[in-house]
């Protein structure tokens, strides 16, 4: 890649932080943001100490004065912004429901904590729907001002693969993710005639902070769900962050300049397997 500034938020993670230090070995200068001031300095000293260049900044994406002033930050350091990747987003346990179906015995349950979908907290469900979409939005409206009009610039959005086909017990979560997916097709039609491409990675399943517990036991074996996932996915195994990098280098790069608007599945068949 011709050597770019990159903004990446929620880059303190297991998933994004891979993708900036991918893209900071390719020469590119990384703006590495992060609601936790920890995790984004340790991502950012972990790129200089490689020989790359990095600064961390705290910012919200749901508040939109935190990003304007990120942003000057970045176009002070660095520049401005010709990469912007949308790396925040997360459930919420409040907008998940405790059983994948509903079954009439459900609702006389009074287990403490069991929710059916008549149980879920709408505050949880519209704190997912705006970590995800809104946190998405946000952010572009503040850097891509500085993309219009020039050369080689684009956004990367990070969907789902629960986008395509929703997963069961997270609607909320499902949902937000569709968003996005929808969102990075109409921004990438409303911002073709400025220079601006819009694409998505559609992550299936990664072992991350927020989900491991999910997914593995203490002992370290696959929970029923994850068993369920892995016998679900074809290539039987869960995703490694590294996977996520050569289709995240791909859409930056003006090797794919006539590339917009696609949202292209990483999740080892899951999207592609109809269970039989």
């Amino acid at each position: 890649m011709d050597k770019k500034v990159i903004v990446l938020t929620g880059a303190g993670g297991v998933l994004i932080s891979a993708l900036a230090k991918a893209f900071a070995k390719e020469g590119n200068e990384i703006a590495v943001l992060d609601l936790k001031k920890e995790a984004a300095d340790k991502v950012a000293d972990e790129i200089n100490g490689q020989g790359g260049t990095a600064i961390s900044l705290v910012a919200n994406v749901l508040e939109k004065e935190s990003l304007e002033l990120a942003k000057k930050e970045v176009n002070s350091q660095l520049g401005p912004c010709d990469i912007l990747v949308n790396g925040a987003g997360g459930n919420h346990p409040s907008g998940t429901t405790s059983e994948p179906y509903l079954e009439e015995k459900d609702l006389l349950k009074t287990t403490e904590g069991f929710k059916t979908f008549f149980d879920l907290d709408v505050n949880g469900i519209q704190f997912t729907f705006n970590l995800n979409f809104i946190g998405t939005l946000l952010p572009t409206q503040v850097f891509a001002k500085d993309m219009v009009g020039r050369k080689d610039c684009s956004i990367l959005n990070i969907s789902s693969m629960n986008a395509f086909t929703p997963l069961t017990k997270i609607p909320a979560y499902s949902g937000a993710k569709a968003a996005v997916s929808n969102f990075t097709q109409w921004l990438a039609v409303h911002f073709s005639k400025v220079g601006i491409r819009v694409n998505a990675l559609a992550p299936g399943f990664f072992l991350t902070d927020q989900n491991r517990a999910l997914l593995l036991g203490e002992d370290g074996e696959l929970t029923p769900r994850g068993n369920t996932i892995i016998g679900q996915t074809p290539m039987g195994r869960f995703g490694e962050p590294e996977d996520l990098i050569s289709t995240a280098l791909w859409l930056s790069d003006k090797g794919a300049s006539f590339v917009t608007g696609v949202v292209v599945p990483i999740d080892g068949g899951f999207s592609a397997f109809s269970g039989v």
